[in-house]
């Protein structure tokens, strides 16, 4: 079988010189073999960021879910091809999931950690015929001697699985990472880029809550006045004032309830009031930053003070413009380059003109082409995305 094995790869002819990057073996010489963590606490960020802050929660599931609605298309020699296999594994990924269900938790996982993962599945003729999403926390890139990744690490309860190249070199792991200038293998997440505005949110927040639960006052001191001649409470005044203040003058049951001061007391408050610290608009500001950085417009998530866009519906537009559409875009792309591996010849594309968002921007390019005499019918197709196949209608005209 070797003999046989071997006779074949003569046939085959010389083996194609391999380009490859000289700098990445630099990284290779330190880092070959070793499984790279992320380099960040994943599970305090998405804890702090998006579990327990409103505008992030809301930014994550915003991208992830538009991004997820876009339907995606196969093309093979230019066409679409609906019944193409793959086109039949995008439309049920695997048992459990349909597309939007598998494409939000990836697009979830890449806004969170700034890393999305898909494993593809492949059957006993090595096509692929599952894919999931994985979770960024508990993935590990494994670089190889070239100081690409050679295989990526899961590891889920003190248990590993290796996911390494198939024979042919396909890596069965798509590893889609947005721009991180510090990092050779991880990508950076826009929730970290937040963490400041997020902190400052969450901080707002809790401060809010205090107040609330501390009588819905700021904070002061009982000063004693030395009534009586005594220059201190006794141990059992204080005791006494400390238990009275505790049990009827805290907590959102004591309110308002005025405090009976005698025997030399009087309250000095000691705290900035919500308005000298400007609290409102702090808050306000810090979500916007936390927008900022997810690239969604504030009035979507109901921020007030931002006129930045003239009404909802531009603010939408751009949303989708701006922040959606390069996502799915990059999406399709890599998924081309990962899957066209194993499908010669088939791309993968965005289904823009199906997005109800988009549809004024599209109507606007259809009548502006219509209007345009001087451009042929396949001219017109092709800047309207539909290829040039003409109709035999419009070739007579």
């Amino acid at each position: 079988m070797a003999f046989f094995q071997r006779a074949q790869r003569r046939d085959r002819g010389p083996v194609p010189e391999t380009k490859d990057s000289k700098v990445q073996r630099l990284i290779a010489l330190t880092l070959s073999g070793r499984p790279q963590w992320t380099p960040r606490n994943y599970e305090a960020l998405a804890r702090e960021g998006f579990a327990r802050n409103p505008v992030a929660y809301r930014c994550v599931r915003l991208i992830a879910e538009a991004a997820a609605s876009v339907p995606l298309v196969v093309f093979e020699a230019g066409r679409r091809s609906p019944n193409h296999p793959l086109m039949r594994l995008l439309e049920r990924p695997n048992t459990e999931q349909g597309l939007p269900d598998l494409l939000e938790a990836f697009f979830g996982g890449l806004q969170t950690a700034g890393n999305g993962y898909l494993e593809a599945v492949q059957d006993d003729q090595g096509q692929p015929f599952e894919l999931y999403a994985l979770r960024s926390d508990r993935m590990k890139v494994v670089p190889g001697a070239r100081g690409w990744p050679e295989a990526y690490d899961y590891s889920v309860g003190g248990r590993n699985v290796r996911l390494t190249r198939t024979g042919d070199g396909w890596m069965p792991v798509l590893h889609l990472k947005l721009l991180n200038p510090l990092n050779d293998y991880y990508g950076f997440s826009p929730l970290e880029a937040a963490a400041f505005a997020v902190d400052v949110h969450n901080a707002s927040g809790a401060w809010n809550k205090a107040l609330l639960d501390n009588a819905a006052r700021p904070s002061g001191a009982l000063v004693y006045g030395g009534g009586d001649g005594g220059e201190r409470l006794t141990d059992e005044q204080f005791e006494r004032l400390k238990a009275e203040l505790t049990e009827t003058h805290s907590g959102a049951a004591g309110a308002g309830r005025p405090l009976l001061l005698e025997g030399g007391l009087d309250w000095k408050p000691m705290s900035l009031s919500p308005a000298d610290m400007d609290f409102i608009d702090g808050k306000h500001a810090a979500a916007r930053e936390i927008a900022l950085a997810f690239g969604v417009p504030p009035p979507l998530l109901g921020i007030p003070g931002d006129s930045t866009y003239a009404n909802f519906k531009e603010a939408n537009s751009a949303f989708w413009r701006h922040a959606v559409v390069p996502l799915t875009e990059r999406l399709a792309r890599a998924l081309t380059g990962w899957l066209g591996a194993q499908f010669p010849d088939v791309r993968i594309g965005c289904d823009l003109d199906a997005v109800p968002a988009l549809a004024p921007e599209r109507e606007a390019l259809w009548a502006r082409l219509e209007a345009a005499t001087f451009l042929t019918p396949q001219e017109r197709r092709r800047m309207a995305g539909l290829g040039d196949d003409v109709p035999a209608q419009d070739t007579a005209q």
